[in-house]
């Protein structure tokens, strides 16, 4: 299929309950999308400033700070050591990366892309637009022969599940008996909050427990979106297979996708910053609290949600009822339809919201519930 052969935006859907929720009297409480609210940190919207006189066009690979950066993080806070720079790669934030990752590899018609059965839409998406055949499967005993392209999501959106360590070895092994592609969105993996994840960190697909000493044909994807709530700068990044790296550099350079400059400066400060990724984190914790135990008094099961920006919830309904339901207490959520043909009965709630629309959100679905 061609680009132009994509169905409507499917949040345009979501607009008539948006206007139903916002009608009610102390305002809306938009829990729908995952967009940060809270400010940028101080210490990276100045390295934003300071790099502003960008009179030179930026570099498709990324600066030696930023690649340096990259390098350095991933050995610090991903368990992954050993990176050099040719193993990563700036991007313009992480969906254009998504969409476009089957078009970068030369995928096309008759090659298959696996992506998960409850998954962000871009995976879809990607695939289409290259010609290649989109197949939700979550099992690697269940990847398909032709499959060219494997797409994870640990921590998940919408689901919040998180892959250890034994089934992300699994992972690797069915992808290398495919000869595919394994990319792994990672870009929630500092926002782990129950059963192991609430003490130890979410692995990546490049630990050296799961590679089993290489990184051939494996690709970690992150964001800084929302740990540092940079979704305005577009900053994100990829590390990997340096052969797949390299060819992903050269198609990149031909379609001029260059991270700005004064980003990759700012992304490279923002890297190197620990202290503001603990206390954002903090914040969505208490947010999580609020709403969590509300949802669940109001008859919602979380279901999953172990880790990640987003409780996972159903009522046992159809997602547009529970969608009326919430709206008429002007709270506005996701309907699970937009994440797969299998979860038409989810919505999701995302935790990009004031404290203050936390708690208003909290208090509407407990008093729903006497």
């Amino acid at each position: 299929m061609a680009i132009g052969d994509l169905d409507d935006y499917p949040w345009d859907k979501v607009t008539p309950y948006r206007d139903r929720a916002a009608r009610h009297p102390d305002g809306i409480c938009d829990l729908s999308i995952g967009s940060p609210v809270d400010p940028t940190p101080t210490i990276i919207r100045d390295a934003l400033v300071a790099a502003t006189d960008a009179h030179g066009y930026p570099t498709a690979a990324g600066t030696p700070e930023v690649r340096a950066a990259i390098c350095a993080w991933y050995a610090r806070r991903r368990g992954v050591p050993g990176l050099e720079e040719r193993n990563v790669l700036p991007t313009i934030g992480s969906k254009e990366l998504v969409a476009l990752l089957p078009t970068l590899l030369g995928l096309r018609e008759g090659d298959i892309v696996v992506h998960p059965r409850a998954a962000y839409p871009t995976y879809d998406v990607g695939a289409r637009v290259a010609g290649a055949t989109p197949v939700p499967a979550d099992d690697p005993t269940e990847w398909p022969e032709g499959t060219k392209l494997i797409w994870i999501n640990s921590p998940g959106n919408p689901d919040g599940r998180v892959w250890d360590v034994d089934g992300l070895r699994a992972a690797v092994v069915r992808a290398r008996e495919l000869g595919a592609v394994l990319a792994s969105d990672e870009c929630y993996a500092e926002l782990g909050w129950d059963g192991p994840w609430a003490s130890e960190p979410v692995p990546s697909v490049l630990d050296p427990r799961v590679t089993g000493g290489s990184r051939e044909n494996l690709l970690s994807v992150y964001s800084l979106s929302k740990q540092s709530n940079l979704a305005g700068y577009r900053a994100a990044f990829l590390a990997g297979c340096a052969r797949v790296v390299a060819q992903l550099l050269k198609n990149r350079k031909h379609l001029g996708l260059m991270p700005p400059a004064p980003v990759q400066h700012a992304m490279a400060v923002a890297l190197g910053d620990d202290a503001h990724v603990a206390q954002q984190r903090e914040v969505y914790r208490a947010r999580r609290e609020v709403l969590k135990p509300a949802l669940e008094a109001a008859g919602f099961r979380i279901d999953g949600s172990e880790a990640g920006l987003y409780l996972w919830a159903t009522e046992d309904r159809d997602a547009w009822e529970s969608m009326g339901r919430l709206a008429d207490l002007g709270i506005l959520a996701g309907p699970g339809v937009f994440y797969g043909d299998f979860f038409p009965r989810h919505v999701r709630l995302s935790l990009t919201v004031s404290d203050e629309r936390a708690r208003a959100a909290a208090d509407r679905l407990r008093a729903a519930a006497r």
